[in-house]
């Protein structure tokens, strides 16, 4: 038992020495989902908080992203989150592609998928309330109608 705690502890030590790239990618303001989208403070604020860290170029590490393994699951999950959706580069999206993305939002909202259950063991700020996620789905939407007159999309 002894023999298979200092073997354990060892590896522990080893994986150490190889660190994520915490390194985000540049941020241009007038590509920002929240900048284009003109969106008010207070649902700014929300998005922020509970969709930025995965969700943009602005990912704020916790303590916990420097300790492996945790730290490789961390910058996986980020990494997908920023493939499946970037708010930093949302301008770059094809108007058809951003209310596509809107659409996924307000599900994964009313689904209660997003922000992740996982998210919130380090992130209590980021849960949402019902009010909350009826005002983030009526924001959407509206920014859906809004894409749609602005791009003659039906």
């Amino acid at each position: 038992m002894k023999k298979i705690l200092i073997i354990f502890l060892v590896a522990f030590v080893i994986i150490q020495f190889f660190p994520i790239d915490k390194t985000n990618p540049p941020v241009n303001e007038g590509m920002d989902f929240l900048r284009i989208k003109d969106t008010p403070e207070n649902t700014a604020n929300m998005i922020r908080t509970s969709c930025y860290d995965c969700h943009s170029n602005e990912t704020k590490y916790p303590w916990y992203s420097s300790i492996a393994p945790s730290s490789w699951f961390l910058k996986n999950h980020i990494n997908e989150g920023r493939q499946h959706l970037n708010f930093s580069i949302f301008a770059m999206y094809e108007p058809k592609r951003q209310i596509h993305k809107m659409e996924e939002c307000i599900e994964m909202i009313e689904k209660r998928e997003m922000p992740l259950e996982s998210y919130y063991i380090g992130h209590q700020n980021a849960k949402l309330t019902d009010q909350q996620r009826k005002e983030l789905i009526t924001y959407f939407k509206k920014q859906i109608e809004d894409t749609q007159i602005k791009n003659a999309i039906k």
